[in-house]
């Protein structure tokens, strides 16, 4: 028996790679637990695969493995992205990617993501499946100064009726220049839901 074990201790130490792996050499994100899963394929890895930091190599059991690398999703800008990055999106295809940004130039920009649920065939589902892969940068927002706009920009100006309009220019006119969306909604020129609605498009200047 001592034999043997001796036997099997030589032929261990002769068949495995020289050196060790020491455990300042193994990143924070080795995990060794068997059978993980890789959370963005949803595939069950071999049990000798770890997560591991980018560029490192682990030695397991003799054998080299290249490390395993978890990809973030880059979110998409819906101001600024074009037809066919829209397309890669879940549930829009090429009829819906034109109305996206069909209705983007309406608006002159989108301030939300929500805001796309108003595109018509876009449904609550279809939002609530890539609402978590898109932004909008509001920057790009268009805005108009409603205190210097004629009637013809103001109708334009998102979510503003013609009736609200006209109440708006007949309010200059009385009483001088708004000086913030407090007076909109103060003087019942807008209701407060309104006036949330139009904030994002006006300026006052």
């Amino acid at each position: 028996m001592l034999l043997m074990l001796v036997l099997m201790v030589i032929l261990v130490r002769y068949t495995l790679p020289e050196g060790s792996m020491k455990i300042e050499d193994v990143s924070d994100d080795f995990y060794a637990s068997e059978g993980s899963y890789d959370s963005v394929n949803g595939e069950k890895q071999d049990s000798a695969k770890r997560l591991i930091s980018e560029k490192e190599v682990v030695l397991y059991a003799g054998r080299k493995y290249q490390p395993y690398v978890r990809k973030q999703k880059q979110l998409l800008d819906i101001n600024s992205c074009d037809s066919a990055s829209l397309v890669t999106l879940p549930g829009i295809g090429p009829v819906l990617s034109a109305r996206i940004i069909k209705y983007r130039r309406l608006l002159g920009g989108y301030s939300r993501i929500d805001q796309i649920k108003e595109v018509y065939g876009l449904s609550e589902e279809t939002y609530e499946i890539i609402k978590g892969r898109i932004f909008a940068d509001s920057s790009a927002v268009k805005r108009t100064d409603i205190n210097s706009a004629e009637f013809k920009e103001l109708v334009r100006v998102p979510y503003l009726e013609r009736y609200e309009v006209t109440a708006i220019l007949k309010y200059r006119e009385l009483k001088g220049k708004l000086s913030g969306v407090g007076d909109l909604v103060d003087n019942k020129l807008l209701t407060k839901e309104k006036a949330d609605r139009v904030e994002p498009y006006i300026k006052f200047e």
